[in-house]
């Protein structure tokens, strides 16, 4: 589903600290992700993230990433945090994206443009599909683009989320380009994996805003 509305949403990840979710929120973004995933940087054990999920309140959507977890795993985190949106970046199937009641996102890693089409049909209970860049070894947090002309014949009924390679200088292309309901950032606006730049995360939510609202 391209955006119907002005303005598109703003998600950044990969959150281990609470004053950069607090920043971020009180700077306009509209969600906030944290990476249940302990092979990644930005991994983060649940009381960390019970702590950032509480001062966040209901401010902004809160998500849970995760790739290929065992679901104990999930309802850990589910018991331990108040999660919104489940974001499943791995292999998983519908059937177990679907059985922990909450709303999810499901990611498709861009490889092969034309599987895109045929990857998204296999999970029309998402409540989005997340594009993001396909690399062999890692799960997300590239910081690599992949070509936005994969979407303009990608009719889904699900929100698009567009990540990969996102920061400030390319927002607005991207956005122009796919309109997608959101954009999802993490490496794009931070210092070092995990810690977030006030500076450029203001710079991406001013682009993301300023085209927004100059995109018919």
């Amino acid at each position: 589903m391209m955006k119907t509305d002005a303005r598109t949403l703003i998600k950044i990840c990969g959150m281990t600290r609470e004053a950069d979710a607090l920043a971020a929120v009180s700077m306009g973004a509209d969600a906030i992700g944290m990476l249940f995933y302990d092979k990644s940087p930005r991994f983060v054990e649940n009381n960390q993230a019970a702590t950032i999920t509480r001062a966040v309140g209901d401010r902004a959507l809160k998500v849970g990433l995760f790739v290929d977890a065992p679901a104990e795993q999930v309802h850990s985190v589910l018991a331990d945090v108040p999660l919104d949106i489940l974001q499943f970046h791995g292999n998983e199937s519908l059937a177990y994206c679907a059985g922990f009641g909450r709303p999810f996102w499901k990611t498709i890693r861009v490889r092969e443009p034309e599987a895109v089409i045929e990857q998204v049909k296999g999970y029309q209970e998402a409540a989005g599909i997340l594009l993001d860049t396909w690399h062999p070894t890692q799960a997300g947090g590239t910081g690599k683009s992949f070509d936005w002309s994969v979407t303009e014949n990608l009719m889904i009924d699900q929100h698009l989320i567009l990540a990969g390679g996102l920061n400030p200088d390319n927002v607005a292309s991207a956005i122009e380009q796919v309109q997608p309901w959101a954009v999802d950032v993490a490496s794009g606006v931070e210092e070092s994996p995990g810690i977030k730049s006030e500076h450029l995360m203001k710079q991406f939510i001013d682009e993301v805003n300023r085209v927004s609202t100059e995109t018919p």
